[in-house]
Parts: C-alpha cells; structure tokens; sequence
C-alpha cells in the first residue's frame, strides 16, 4: 500500500463503488502482515516511496517465497537481494514469470494484483560507476535496484584510478548525471577522484575485494569515510543496495 492505492481507495469509498466493509477487508493488513515467522511492511511504501524488499541471507527459499507472496499481493513490482540458485529456483517454480539477475543476485517479481509505486518520479539518471571487474557484483546490485525502482541508469564500469585515462573519457557522462554512485575495493580511492570532478551527490560503496590487507573492504571503508573531496557520503561494505535507495531518494526530489 502506497499513498496512491489508498488515496485510491478512498475515492472508491466516497464514490460509494466500495463499502465501508470492504475498504476495512482492504486495510486489515495494514500496516503489516503476520506469516508468523515474517511480518512483511504494506505500509513502507507509504512511508518511503518503495516496497520492502525480501533480503535472503538466512532465510529459507521456502519462506523467501512466502513473502514475496504476500508483498506481490499488495504491490506490482518487489525484489529480493542476495538470492542464490536455491532461492531463484524456488520463486520461479510459483511464478514463471519472475525474472532473476543473476550478478546482481537479485530476483524480481512483477504481480497484477499489487498497485503500482506512488507519484513522484526520477527527476534524471544515475550513473554507477565501478573500479574493476571485481567489483561487478556490488555494482550490478546497485544498478538493478535502480532500474527496479524506475530510475535510468548508466554504466561506467572498469575505470578504477590505475588507469585513470578510462575515467576521464566518461567525464562528460558523469557530470550529466544527476546521482553517481561509485563501488570499488582495493584502496578505495576512486570515490574522492569523482568526487572531485563531478558537482554531482556522489554515493561511495566499498566492496570487499582485494588482498589480505584490504581485510574484506574495511581498508576501502575507511578510506572512503576519509575522502577529502567534498559530496561523498558512503555506505557500508558490499550495500550497493543501500546506496541505490539512497540515490532513488535523491533522483526524485524537486
């Protein structure tokens, strides 16, 4: 339930084309579900702007679908984050139709049954950009999650600062931009180059990969929280997820 299905609802009530009864059957789930090990949030596209989103670490496929179920039946589009071979395979056996990313390790799932998300719209394009190869994962989750929500998206991948010529030839891209989220592991120093180039929010994401010394994204992390170019906030190691709801929110302000 978002502010348009119940903005909706409420019309049909006043138009008298629903009961007082029925309007009460719709908002008995309202503000959220009880499966008993799951208490999925209907209203979190009220409050938010976007769905809850299923993340699958954890969880068994079985009750990954289950809730998935329950949030199809009040939305159009929901996704699931981290979703393995297990996971995919068990939501497609209910609905052929879902669809799974598999670098991003997501799985979306459109319903007929849900209303679709509320007004405010993206205001222009968000550009992820990603060191290396390596950090495709991290990346890919950010950029679908965009592509989800209905955010345009453009990719910059494969630019990290050992080869800083790669960079510089996107430049103009990147200024275009309304948002840019940049993913990178190592040393982590590719955020504060952007940063430092583009008058654009920059959402920093370090990832985990590198040798011993990076201790799983930590080294990038702190990097990151030290950035001397002005505009980059970060979120925490591997979240392209977080960043992308970051950068949503920001896409569709005035």
């Amino acid at each position: 339930m978002d502010r348009a299905a119940l903005k909706a609802l409420l019309e049909r009530v006043r138009a008298g084309e629903l009961d007082v009864d029925r309007a009460l059957d719709e908002l008995a789930l309202l503000p959220y579900e009880d499966l008993g090990f799951a208490k999925p949030d209907h209203h979190r596209a009220l409050r938010l702007g976007l769905p809850e989103t299923v993340y699958c670490p954890g969880k068994t496929p079985e009750q990954v679908v289950e809730i998935l179920k329950a949030l199809a039946g009040r939305h159009a589009v929901v996704m699931a984050t981290r979703a393995d071979q297990p996971v995919w395979e068990a939501v497609r056996a209910w609905n052929p139709a879902a669809r799974y990313y598999p670098t991003a390790r997501i799985v979306e799932v459109r319903s007929q049954q849900g209303q679709e998300a509320p007004g405010v719209r993206p205001r222009g394009f968000v550009a992820v950009v990603s060191a290396g190869t390596s950090d495709l994962p991290v990346a890919e989750e950010a950029a679908v999650t965009l592509e989800i929500a209905g955010d345009p998206v453009e990719r910059v991948y494969d630019v990290g600062v050992a080869g800083l010529h790669r960079l510089l030839d996107r430049l103009a891209l990147l200024r275009r931009a309304r948002v840019v989220v940049v993913v990178a592991g190592m040393e982590g120093a590719l955020p504060s180059v952007v940063a430092g180039l583009v008058g654009r929010p920059v959402i920093a994401v370090p990832t985990s990969a590198g040798y011993g010394a990076s201790f799983g994204g930590l080294a990038a992390l702190l990097a990151m929280l030290n950035s001397c170019a002005p505009g980059v906030a970060v979120v925490n190691i591997d979240n392209g997820f977080g960043a992308a709801q970051v950068a949503h929110l920001i896409n569709c302000q005035e």
